[in-house]
């Protein structure tokens, strides 16, 4: 078994690859109407177009059994989100990242900086996408 990726079912599409090429730093590798690609290295994060489905049915062709848990993009993209699973971004430089998620003004409920130790010493700061998505920032970080 191989990891391929993770996605995101997302409302407004282009808002969100905005905010990703923004805050990943990168172009999306590879896009269509209905789904985008970042590619780090094999380690990918993706988009859906979570009204693609709904907006065009006549392009969408399935087979099989529907399921609306896994298959209504549409509703799945509007439901509130639960937070329960993290983006988590490693940089070089914890407060040079920081400084430039800020300056984007970009990042919903930014934190600041802060510290857990519980086996090892640990600096992260959070923020939201678009869509509620937490996101998780951790790097090398000196403590003045």
């Amino acid at each position: 078994m191989r990891y391929t990726s993770i996605y995101l079912i997302v409302k407004d599409f282009r808002k969100s690859l905005d905010f990703y090429e923004k805050i990943l730093d990168m172009k999306v590798s590879v896009l269509n109407e209905r789904f985008a690609i970042f590619d780090n290295n094999g380690l990918n994060i993706c988009l859906m177009n979570g009204l693609f489905d709904v907006n065009y049915p006549e392009r969408v062709k399935t087979k099989g059994e529907y399921y609306p848990e896994y298959d209504d993009t549409h509703k799945i993209a509007e439901k509130e989100n639960s937070k329960k699973v993290f983006i988590n971004i490693g940089v070089h430089d914890l407060q040079k990242e920081y400084l430039r998620i800020k300056e984007l003004d970009i990042a919903g409920n930014l934190t600041p900086i802060r510290y857990i130790e519980v086996y090892s010493p640990y600096y992260y700061f959070t923020f939201e996408d678009p869509d509620g998505n937490p996101i998780e920032i951790t790097g090398k970080y000196f403590d003045n």
